[in-house]
């Protein structure tokens, strides 16, 4: 990196020819700059360094790569158009430009919530996506210099596992919190203050105001916005983030421990919020609602909110309360935090629907599909007391995939000859769902359906609240901890480990970052010399459907 103030479209010539190192180099360069003059309240710098990226052609470039690379990259807007091409994508680059902009309006859908209901969800036009994922760049090293200690939802390197982590931590021990307050913000990104908003968020307001006002079509009408923030759109998470971040600072200027009798009062209040969904512990039910309560409403109500009353209780730990999957209760004074019926049931019901809906389909391509539903919810339930849930689960998927196996076959054909068929013993499993398979090499090896209970619990260590992504003094902490999730993805593999470090963590292919989130694959290039390498799974698909012979080591193994 040079320093210089601004990278020019002289950088490059067409999509392929970008410099992605050195494009994320530059803009998370710039976000760090932006930490420090925050934190040393430099504003006017600050506001200067957010301008210098909003027009860096590394930033824009960026942007549009998120934007055409995430699971959204086949859905358009109201005006039909996607980015599919290197051409497109690389034309997309210039048309990122403050002056004359003017986004369309949103296009309105919506998606079935858990309790039945429907939930609005607004898709932004690609070029809108990708201005508000160019402003986000600038607006995120703020909120999370801002963020409340315990706040998780939608922020860099934090998960449910840090808050269910951080709710364990308030409540597992003899002297803490009985009451739980169960808080739920009804219609949160619906109903923010657009005022609020604009009086408050640190960005460039007039580019705010148009995304705030810019409507949305439903059934080919075009309805006005007049408050929330669009659900759907890139910057949508951190406007909500900001709009929350503060409660928890203030409850504790409001209810401090105080001393009674010469004895020191602690109030036992703990606060862990995941989006919009949150809890606030207590020394009793009526410090909860008489107390912690109109301090809530009160904040809320300035930023055009309110709470939800069904979903808003105040629970004993004695009872239970589930929040973000998870069952978290004392039983006979020990905390036991397990996955939530409701999650396991919801799980169950998806697996039926896969097995249901695959009745005449070969058994390899039905473990094929089942084996990433089942690795992700045992991969987020691994860290809590889950192996009778993990027992029970494995039962209840056995139990349809036999009737599958039964049902594909004549009654004259017995129950040993189908479980000789569709059932073999592979290792300590007498009883394991696998179909023999031939490898390229001629190898001869099952594809087996993955087990919860073969999956090890273990502790989540949970992040470091202070801890800033964008902040120089944080980025070796970083590191480590995404080592560390990285080993628990790998299952402990030393040497997927050390092909991972060799390749500075990154994807050869597109240069970005490969973590624990985004997952990856191992490819074999072609020839017989060349070394194996670790992609991510987009990317192990682009290399094997155009048959391209990538070699380690090219220019930023980009195409």
């Amino acid at each position: 990196m040079n320093g210089k103030p601004c990278a020019s479209s002289d950088k490059a010539q067409s999509w392929e020819s970008i410099d992605w190192k050195t494009a994320r180099a530059y803009v998370k360069k710039l976000q760090m700059r932006i930490v420090k003059a925050q934190k040393e309240s430099r504003y006017s710098k600050v506001k200067s360094l957010q301008w210098l990226l909003t027009h860096s052609f590394y930033a824009k470039a960026l942007a549009v790569k998120r934007v055409t690379e995430n699971s959204g990259k086949h859905t358009s807007g109201v005006d039909h158009e996607l980015w599919l091409t290197s051409q497109a994508k690389f034309k997309a680059i210039f048309r990122l430009n403050r002056r004359g902009y003017a986004p369309q309006p949103l296009r309105r859908i919506y998606i079935p919530k858990k309790n039945g209901k429907m939930r609005p969800l607004s898709i932004p036009t690609m070029t809108d996506r990708a201005m508000q994922t160019l402003y986000k760049f600038a607006l995120e090293p703020i909120a999370e210099t801002y963020a409340d200690p315990n706040s998780y939802g939608f922020r860099i390197g934090r998960s449910t596992h840090d808050a269910i982590e951080q709710c364990f931590t308030d409540l597992n021990k003899g002297k803490s919190p009985e009451w739980i307050l169960e808080g739920d913000i009804k219609g949160c990104f619906d109903h923010i203050s657009h005022e609020w908003l604009l009086e408050n968020i640190p960005m460039d307001t007039q580019i705010l105001e148009k995304w705030l006002k810019c409507g949305f079509v439903e059934t080919h009408r075009l309805f006005p916005t007049e408050e929330g923030t669009p659900q759907g759109g890139t910057i949508s998470p951190i406007l909500m983030n900001m709009t929350l971040d503060g409660l928890e600072r203030l409850l504790h200027e409001r209810l401090p421990d105080r001393k009674v009798n010469g004895k020191k009062h602690f109030t036992k209040m703990n606060f862990v919020r995941y989006a919009d969904d949150f809890i606030i512990t207590g020394e009793s039910p009526e410090f909860l609602k008489q107390k912690v309560l109109p301090i809530v409403r009160e904040f809320l109500k300035e930023r055009g909110l309110q709470l939800s009353e069904e979903k808003t209780l105040v629970t004993h730990i004695s009872d239970g309360f589930d929040f973000l999957g998870k069952n978290i209760r004392k039983y006979n004074g020990k905390l036991l935090i397990k996955p939530s019926k409701t999650s396991m049931k919801a799980f169950l019901s998806k697996v039926r629907d896969i097995i249901k809906s695959n009745k005449s389909t070969k058994q390899e391509t039905l473990i094929r599909k089942l084996n990433p539903v089942i690795r992700g919810w045992v991969n987020s339930q691994r860290y809590v007391v889950s192996s009778v849930m993990f027992g029970r689960v494995d039962y209840e998927i056995y139990k349809c995939l036999w009737q599958w196996a039964k049902r594909r076959h004549d009654k004259k054909k017995g129950g040993r000859w189908v479980a000789k068929k569709y059932f073999h013993h592979i290792g300590n499993r007498q009883w394991t769902f696998a179909a023999p398979v031939e490898t390229k090499a001629g190898v001869k090896t099952f594809a087996r359906l993955e087990y919860a209970t073969d999956t090890k619990i273990i502790r989540f260590k949970k992040i470091v609240a202070e801890a800033n992504p964008f902040d120089e003094y944080w980025a070796e902490y970083f590191e480590e901890r995404e080592g560390e999730k990285m080993l628990h993805s790998t299952k402990g593999r030393d040497k997927l480990l050390v092909m991972w470090r060799k390749q500075n963590r990154c994807c050869p292919v597109c240069g970005d970052l490969i973590t624990s989130e985004t997952g990856f694959r191992v490819h074999t290039p072609a020839g017989t010399n060349t070394r194996k390498i670790m992609v991510h799974p987009d990317c192990h698909k682009r290399l094997h459907s155009l048959n391209y012979p990538f070699e380690p080591g090219s220019r930023n193994g980009s195409f």
